[in-house]
């Protein structure tokens, strides 16, 4: 069972996202020990998002905890603690958390390898927020629903997504796909060649200022038909057009390299100007 750190302002954060509309929601608690030895528990959950995935609801999470105890909007009474331990079960928040603070944020929000750091913009807030806080903050990751508060918070974040309404956010388009097949990544190789697309979503990278595409591969030719997979374009592509491109030849940050042209969906064969920005 867990033990409460009576010194610290516990946080329990969990983000939800729920299929068929996609659409996500997050909560947290505040745990805190008083002077007899009491558990105090405050709860909040935010508005529904529609089109978020897990990965952005937990994060979320974690930033507006942060924020909330930075800005007053908790009871919680910072003077009386030392540090503040968030507890997640997402593996995405607590193996990531050291890496964003130390290498990513050094690195432009850029990866090792060339890709653009995921959900960048929330990573960027939450680490500004725990530098603003004034003493040490730990991510430590615990098994969903292992304990009443994990539980409970677990509830809170699909109460959350079940209320989204509304449009998504700026920045994300999506498209239903023809194909079968699930999203693969890696599943198109990366080698250089010319294919067609059609974009299934398309989703800004604020931070980096490029679009990560989800694209199915509609190329009969191509030995990669009908697979679903992900590329990077600096490019802004329509979400109703199916395109002809370039890839790159780097199989750790695929790319297009080039818009050859674009077509209408059903109609194939008219060409149209690609849109740049």
């Amino acid at each position: 069972m867990l033990r409460l750190d009576d010194h610290a302002v516990n946080v329990f954060t969990d983000g939800s996202s729920l299929p068929r509309p996609r659409r996500g929601g997050y909560a947290l608690l505040f745990v805190t020990v008083d002077e007899d030895g009491r558990e105090v528990v405050e709860e909040f959950s935010g508005p529904g998002v529609p089109g978020a995935n897990n990965q952005e609801m937990e994060l979320t999470a974690c930033v507006e905890a942060i924020k909330r105890l930075n800005s007053g909007r908790s009871a919680v009474d910072l003077a009386r603690f030392s540090k503040v331990v968030i507890h997640t079960d997402s593996t995405f928040v607590s193996e990531n958390f050291d890496t964003a603070k130390f290498q990513w944020s050094a690195n432009r929000w850029m990866r090792k390898d060339g890709p653009p750091v995921l959900h960048a913009h929330l990573w960027k807030a939450f680490v500004a927020e725990t530098k603003r806080i004034g003493m040490p903050v730990f991510v430590e990751w615990v098994p969903g629903k292992s304990s009443p508060h994990t539980k409970r918070v677990d509830k809170l974040a699909k109460d959350s997504a079940r209320g989204a309404y509304g449009r998504a956010p700026g920045g994300r388009t999506v498209r239903r796909k023809h194909s079968p097949k699930s999203v693969e990544p890696g599943s198109v190789g990366v080698e250089g060649q010319e294919i067609e697309i059609q974009i299934i979503t398309a989703e800004l990278q604020r931070v980096q200022r490029s679009w990560r595409y989800k694209y199915e591969v509609m190329s009969e030719d191509s030995p990669y038909v009908g697979n679903v997979d992900f590329v990077f374009s600096d490019q802004i592509l329509r979400n109703s057009y199916v395109y002809r491109v370039r890839l790159n030849e780097d199989p750790k940050y695929p790319q297009i390299a080039e818009v050859l042209e674009a077509v209408g969906p059903a109609q194939r064969s008219a060409a149209t100007p690609v849109e740049r920005r």
